[in-house]
C-alpha cells in the first residue's frame, strides 16, 4: 500500500476485480468503503486481472485503488502501465470521481506514485499521457513536476501529450 497524506493507494487484487464485475456493492463491501455514484469513468482500466502473468499477487506496478481513509470512501483509482521497461520507465494514469474533484486528491496521487516509482533503483522516468490539451490532467502533471515533452500519435485518441519526470541526477561524491 503506498500511504500519502491523506489517502491510502490500495493495490487492486484480483478478488477485487472478480468482485466488481459481480457488481459495485461487492466491492464496496470488499474493501469496506462507500463508492462514488459516477466512478468509475473508465471501468476498462479495472477488467485486466492482477495475477494473470503468473504472479501470486500484485506486483506494485499494477493499478491501485484511492482511498480517503477518514470518510472510507474510494475517490478514484490509477496506478502503473506495467513494469518499468528496458529504459527505466514506468508510464502512470489516474482518474478521480467527479465527487472529489478540486479537492488535490489527483495531484497527491499522482504524486504517490512517482515517489513509489523512484523508490525503486531501476526507475529512471515516469511519463504520462493527456489529451492534447489544457485541461486539469495537464495541471496535475504540472503541480507533480512533470513536463510535456511530446505530442503523439494514439490509434484510439489521436494527437496526444506525453509528459516525463526524470530521476534526479545522483550528487557526486
Amino acid at each position: 500500500m503506498i500511504k500519502t497524506k491523506h489517502l491510502h493507494l490500495r493495490p487492486v487484487e484480483r478478488r477485487h476485480v472478480e468482485a466488481f464485475l459481480r457488481g459495485r456493492a461487492e466491492l464496496a463491501a470488499l474493501l469496506q468503503v462507500s463508492l462514488p455514484q459516477n466512478w468509475p469513468h473508465f471501468p476498462a482500466a479495472l477488467a485486466v486481472l492482477p495475477g494473470s502473468s503468473g504472479e501470486a499477487g500484485p506486483s506494485g506496478w499494477e493499478g491501485y485503488f484511492f482511498i480517503q481513509p477518514q470518510e472510507r470512501v474510494l475517490v478514484g483509482n490509477g496506478g502503473f502501465k506495467g513494469p518499468p521497461d528496458e529504459t527505466g520507465t514506468v508510464e502512470i494514469g489516474y482518474e478521480i470521481a467527479t465527487e472529489y474533484w478540486n479537492r488535490g486528491f489527483a495531484t497527491e496521487a499522482a504524486r504517490g506514485l512517482i515517489e513509489y516509482a523512484f523508490a525503486h533503483p531501476e526507475v529512471q522516468s515516469v511519463i504520462a499521457h493527456t489529451l492534447a490539451e489544457k485541461n486539469a490532467s495537464t495541471s496535475v502533471l504540472q503541480k507533480v513536476g512533470m513536463r510535456f515533452v511530446a505530442e503523439v500519435a494514439d490509434p484510439g485518441e489521436g494527437t496526444i501529450w506525453r509528459w516525463q519526470i526524470s530521476r534526479a541526477p545522483a550528487s557526486p561524491a
